[in-house]
């Protein structure tokens, strides 16, 4: 029987961990994903039962190739092909960054005022809790 062969790039396009085909080449130019420790081109032929690493900020999620496909799919699809085996205290880091770390404001409501700046702060600093 003969082995299957996917280009990289073309496989985490299909498996929808990208959203183009051109953007997962761009990550595999720029070292983002690897497989066994080891930088992967976006031309390297992937094999069943391998593990793919993808650098996306703030972690590096870990990826096991179950199928090979060529062909774009829906998510729910996609399961078949592809299982996050990302580590648990990584995905504990995400959930984190998620919560604590960004600042988020209601769309079109533009930049804050020099009044609604001076609120923020206080109350990331913990005063003005008595008013």
């Amino acid at each position: 029987m003969e082995e299957e062969k996917i280009r990289i790039d073309k496989w985490l396009w299909a498996v929808r961990i990208f959203k183009t085909r051109s953007l997962a080449a761009e990550e595999c130019a720029k070292g983002h994903v690897t497989i066994g420790e080891v930088h992967v081109k976006a031309s390297r032929e992937l094999k069943g039962g391998e593990i793919v690493k993808v650098r996306m900020s703030p972690i590096e999620r870990h990826y096991l190739v179950k199928q090979l496909t060529g062909k774009r799919m829906s998510a729910q699809l996609a399961v078949q092909f592809v299982e996050d085996v990302t580590p648990p205290e990584a995905l504990a880091l995400l959930n984190a960054v998620k919560v604590y770390g960004f600042e988020s404001r209601a769309r079109g409501l533009g930049r804050p005022t020099k009044r609604d700046r001076r609120m923020i702060d206080r109350l990331k600093s913990g005063e003005g809790d008595d008013e």
